[in-house]
């Protein structure tokens, strides 16, 4: 059996003393790895005053990790700048918070190259390499420079952007161009599979040569649309332990008499929150005889704050939330709570299991394992009801959850309304339909799925970038 190597930004693997803030997919690769006797290979979170290229090497729970270190101006250029402030606003389809400067695409290319000659000495002739991420995209391309003719594939985590989006970014064909040096390359769903094929065949003026095959750049390679899942076995039980029942029962004392609608998403713009937080706004409006009988708890955890745009959709929030509130609030509650906090995942768990509605309801999201989790952390009794926007990814799959257009706050306000009112029998029975897609598509089922096709790959990559 051939070796696995992961490769990612960051490296989180578990560490085995039972640490549930690690999060399924690190889960799932660590299994994976475990397997295939593999290595996790990224950076460390740290910085130093100059690049050595030094391997910190250590084994986590059965993984062998080996990061390293970058220096402080690829943080600010390579993370901050390119990944963050270009290609993320870019793929999320915000060209007016991109941010174009060439340093940050030198701080791009630098950092992959580094991580290239870093990693390069560790690949044995067998092995399979699997990228993730909009972080890396240039990876295979310095790794096939270095001669490394192994099988590579690349699994794209968020959205890729429409065709005439794309071609705003300046080196937008050299960056394509850099994916034909992978030998697979995943998507989430096949409208972004089908985006990139767009690309590919107007734009660089390639062609598909097969069902699941393109060529451009005198290359060719396989795509394909793998959605990505959650372990949903292991968080329904997960929504069973000792810690999500006290974080449900306190959840449920907390809400006493009133219905609580949560949101769970990492404090970003492309989540929808202020389009969340007016929606909620309207519905308290069309139905004062709901302000006494709601709660809604968003749980933001801020994240990127060296990015500017963050802390400006922090400042929003803040006012957005003190708004309604200011609003709609008496001396014995308020309608909305709104904490910047994380939590463990079985707290989580229990928040959402005492949930009865559950907003998700971004702007464009890759996924969205925050819906898969709220489906698999109900009560089969009395299950809770998702409220899903059509631009995540996991709509495709959840069809049986209310979908809705973020951008219209008259849909979230009418979907709250149907939320609320809807049938114990409906509720069970459009959570059954979910929960059986969530538990059979599941993180290990996407981890096969793609490893298998990376591996029935037969012909070697033999040309080399030039």
């Amino acid at each position: 059996m051939s070796r696995l190597i992961v490769v990612s930004n960051r490296v989180n693997p578990p560490t085995g003393k039972g640490d549930e803030t690690v999060g399924g997919l690190a889960m799932a690769l660590s299994a994976a790895l475990r397997e295939y006797s593999g290595l996790w290979f990224g950076w460390s979170g740290k910085t130093t005053p100059e690049f050595t290229g030094h391997l910190n090497v250590e084994r986590c729970d059965g993984v062998t990790v080996a990061t390293i270190d970058l220096e402080e101006s690829d943080l600010n250029e390579y993370y901050n700048g390119y990944a963050n402030k270009t290609l993320w606003p870019l793929f999320h389809y915000r060209q007016d918070l991109t941010a174009y400067d060439r340093s940050y695409g030198e701080g791009y290319e630098r950092v992959n190259k580094r991580f290239a000659e870093t990693l390069a000495p560790l690949i044995q002739p067998d092995d399979l390499i699997w990228v993730h991420d909009y972080h890396l995209i240039p990876l295979a391309r310095e790794l096939r420079k270095l001669g490394i003719k192994n099988r590579i594939g690349f699994f794209l985590h968020i959205p890729w952007p429409a065709h005439q989006l794309m071609v705003t970014l300046p080196g937008h064909q050299k960056l394509v161009q850099s994916l034909f040096d992978y030998d697979l390359v995943g998507f989430q769903t096949p409208e972004y599979r089908q985006a990139f094929e767009e690309y590919v065949l107007t734009e660089a003026r390639g062609a598909a040569v097969g069902p699941n095959d393109l060529r451009a750049f005198g290359r060719t390679v396989k795509v394909g649309a793998f959605p990505i899942g959650i372990d949903a076995a292991e968080f329904a039980e997960m929504a069973k332990s000792d810690r999500a029942w006290r974080t449900y029962d306190v959840m449920m004392a907390h809400t006493a008499f009133r219905s609580l609608i949560v949101g769970v998403d990492r404090l970003d713009y492309s989540k929808g929150l202020e389009e969340r937080f007016i929606g909620f706004e309207h519905f308290l409006a069309a139905h004062p005889e709901m302000v006494r009988e709601v709660l809604m708890l968003q749980i933001a955890p801020v994240s990127r704050e060296g990015v500017e745009a963050y802390q400006e959709i922090r400042a929003r929030l803040d006012a957005l939330s003190g708004r309604i509130n200011g609003e709609y609030a008496d001396i014995d509650r308020n309608p909305v709570r709104y904490v910047n906090k994380n939590y463990r995942r079985d707290e989580l768990a229990g928040v959402y299991r005492a949930a009865r509605v559950a907003l998700v309801t971004p702007l464009r999201d890759g996924m969205n394992l925050v819906a898969k989790e709220y489906v698999a952390a109900q009560d089969p009794e009395n299950p809770g009801v998702l409220i899903l926007s059509r631009f995540a990814g996991a709509a495709n799959q959840l069809k049986q959850a209310l979908i809705v257009n973020p951008n219209s706050p008259e849909e979230i306000a009418d979907a709250l309304q149907r939320a609320l009112a809807m049938p114990l029998a409906e509720r069970k029975e459009r959570w059954r339909m979910m929960f059986d897609n969530v538990r059979r598509e599941d993180v290990s089922a996407w981890r096969d799925a793609f490893v298998g096709a990376l591996e029935d790959i037969r012909e070697v990559h033999t040309a080399l970038a030039s």
